[in-house]
């Protein structure tokens, strides 16, 4: 992942190096890591996908390209991650996917951070389109969203999918 910059906030890849050190405790990531690292980062609901990303990585170096951490400018801190899910499959599509720790959540760093990657997503090579899906329940998703500029394409009983 490239260096992706808002006016709040960067993207830089999230390293097997780094995840490796997050499993283990903050205190080792923050031994090799120029940031602070907000309470409850990382959400267990990305920490639980560590273990698979790490061994998907390690096989397949470059779908490590398109995942990273979010930093707030402000006071130097990992607030969350976004990425999209491996890069793009055979038909150019990229699956958008991100987490914001609690106490940064409903200041719209999801959303700026959003459509700076959707902007970087759309400009490489093979990509044609950006999805996502969240849950029925996921409120603020759904709005994170929308005010990116995504669409709603299909609803199931289990998901919402969305385009852009």
């Amino acid at each position: 992942m490239p260096f992706v910059e808002t006016n709040r906030l960067k993207l830089v890849t999230f390293t097997v190096q780094m995840m490796e050190s997050l499993l283990i405790s903050k205190s080792e990531l923050e031994k090799i890591v120029p940031y602070n690292i907000a309470e409850g980062y990382p959400m267990e609901v990305y920490r639980q996908f560590f273990a698979y990303k790490i061994e998907r990585f390690r096989r397949f170096p470059d779908e490590n390209e398109w995942e990273g951490i979010i930093i707030n400018k402000e006071d130097n801190t990992i607030i969350g991650d976004m990425g999209f899910k491996g890069g793009p499959n055979e038909e150019g599509i990229i699956d958008i996917g991100y987490s914001i720790v609690p106490n940064y959540q409903g200041k719209g760093y999801a959303t700026e951070m959003g459509k700076a990657m959707v902007e970087w997503g759309l400009s490489q090579p093979n990509v044609k389109k950006v999805v996502a899906t969240c849950d029925h329940d996921n409120l603020s998703s759904q709005r994170v969203l929308h005010k990116i500029g995504f669409s709603l394409t299909n609803t199931t009983d289990k998901k919402l999918y969305w385009s852009y």
